[in-house]
């Protein structure tokens, strides 16, 4: 119930001032800037596909396209010859193969987070940056896929990991978090890449229309599979991406918490502890918008996207990896607290060890990384100079490299034994295999960039544009009243 300023015993100066204060209407942030119209965002999108291809372009998929040959070459000799070809040693198992793994993993998971979690919650400043960060999502998860498969040495029996019916009777271990990791990230990326698709449909058949060359018509007529733009059409899209938002929410929880299981499972110290779950999907998080940021700031220069990667999208995407950056540092505290706090000596060991032992120089550009450089998108003179966001973003992307590696790398090489320490190094297959995964990466986004739309069309013109509102002034629906 609404009360009067004078039936509230307020102070008659008090009173006075707020009868003569007026409201005052806060303007909202416009998602697309300089009023552009539907045509203008049609053109603009559809003309990067369908435009002439850029010189840059070639230059870049042909470095890209020799970078990713690094990974199949050590791919090569690495069955030929065996596991031995790493680095990895007693008690070191697991190397750079995991840490990579676990890395990639991460990376994609803004993808799916900016458009699953952020389309049920109604945020409309996803519609810039979904498209890129899904593809995104889909090629790191198959980066991250190559390490564990050829991790089991003969990669030719690595079909034992499904559950499928053989002469044998050889079973999977469905107790193992390393069982658990195949189904996880298999229906993490089946999910994802159908809820990336699905998104696609309405701009595919848009493209399919605007064709002038008969391989562009039958390729996009293909993939827009008969979409019409009939209303019958468009209520069972909604039904279909809303269902595959509410099926890709839980995975984006679910994965990075089962892959936390590989380590949080075992009794080792240094990974035995039940923070891992939250921590490695805030890590995730973190990582993965690092990697947005990474890739869209260029793209927004390189298209001159200035209109609909607005700095409003920079501030949110900024203030998000602050967040999460902000927890990962949380994370790191309550390690050393839990170690001390359980009064186990050799959990203790592990950390202190972390931070003063043979691998101090990985774990302070973790901590240097991941827990000081966020802080300074508190300020926004720092958030609206993109340089140095992109800057940022890339220390983001090596310090989140660098836990996987401490986590990984420093608990297994201490372990309960000291007459069986060691020190790990890679080797030049495992540095190769590794670079040439994001010449892979690179290859399959520069082929997304060139023949699919690296921007949401129908969710910008349905959710962004002010006309699109029907309770804006701007609404055809509203300018037919006033007339």
């Amino acid at each position: 119930m609404a009360h009067k300023a004078e039936d509230l015993n307020l102070p008659a100066e008090t009173q006075i001032l707020i009868a003569e204060a007026k409201p005052v209407d806060m303007p909202r942030r416009e998602l697309v800037e300089n009023n552009r119209d539907y045509n203008w965002i049609t053109e603009k999108i559809c003309g990067i596909v369908e435009d002439k291809t850029p010189t840059w372009w070639w230059v870049c998929i042909s470095i890209a396209g020799l970078v990713a040959t690094y990974t199949l070459a050590g791919l090569v000799y690495l069955v030929s010859t065996g596991v031995g070809v790493w680095g990895l040693n007693n008690p070191v198992n697991w190397g750079w193969a995991i840490v990579n793994f676990v890395f990639w993993i991460g990376i994609g998971h803004a993808g799916t987070l900016i458009s699953a979690i952020l389309c049920l919650l109604k945020q409309r400043w996803r519609t810039s940056i979904n498209r890129t960060a899904e593809a995104m999502t889909i090629f790191a998860v198959v980066c991250a896929g190559i390490f564990p498969l050829f991790h089991v040495g003969r990669v030719w029996f690595a079909w034992w990991l499904f559950p499928l019916p053989n002469a044998n009777g050889i079973w999977p271990n469905f107790r193992s978090p390393l069982e658990w990791d195949v189904f996880a990230v298999s229906t993490y990326f089946t999910v994802s890449a159908l809820f990336w698709y699905m998104g696609m449909i309405p701009d595919l058949g848009l493209l399919r229309d605007r064709a002038k060359s008969l391989w562009r018509k039958y390729f996009y007529g293909a993939l827009a599979m008969g979409w019409r733009n009939s209303a019958r059409h468009w209520k069972n899209y909604e039904m279909a991406y809303l269902t595959l938002a509410g099926l890709s929410t839980p995975l984006v929880l679910s994965v990075h918490t089962i892959v936390s299981f590989d380590f949080a499972a075992s009794i080792l110290p240094g990974w035995h502890t039940t923070i891992f779950p939250p921590y490695f999907v805030a890590g995730a998080i973190f990582s993965g918008f690092g990697m947005v940021l990474t890739l869209m700031l260029p793209l927004r220069s390189v298209f001159k996207l200035h209109d609909l990667i607005t700095q409003y999208h920079i501030d949110c995407m900024c203030k998000i990896t602050l967040a999460t950056g902000s927890m990962v540092g949380y994370a790191y505290a309550m390690e050393f607290f839990i170690a001390w706090y359980g009064a186990n000596s050799f959990e203790a060991f592990a950390f202190i060890n972390r931070a003063g032992g043979q691998y101090w120089w990985a774990y302070w550009i973790m901590i240097s990384c991941n827990v000081i450089t966020p802080q300074l998108f508190w300020f926004k003179w720092v958030r609206e100079n993109t340089t140095l966001v992109w800057v940022m973003s890339l220390f983001v992307n090596v310090g989140m490299w660098f836990e996987r590696f401490v986590i990984t790398v420093t608990s297994l090489a201490n372990d309960f034994l000291p007459s069986s320490w060691g020190y790990y190094s890679p080797t030049i297959v495992d540095i190769y295999t590794y670079i040439g995964t994001f010449g892979l990466f690179s290859f399959l986004f520069l082929l997304f960039l060139r023949f699919l739309p690296l921007i949401a069309i129908a969710e910008i013109k349905a959710l962004a544009l002010p006309q699109a509102d029907p309770h804006n002034e701007d609404h055809p629906l509203n300018q037919k009243s006033s007339k």
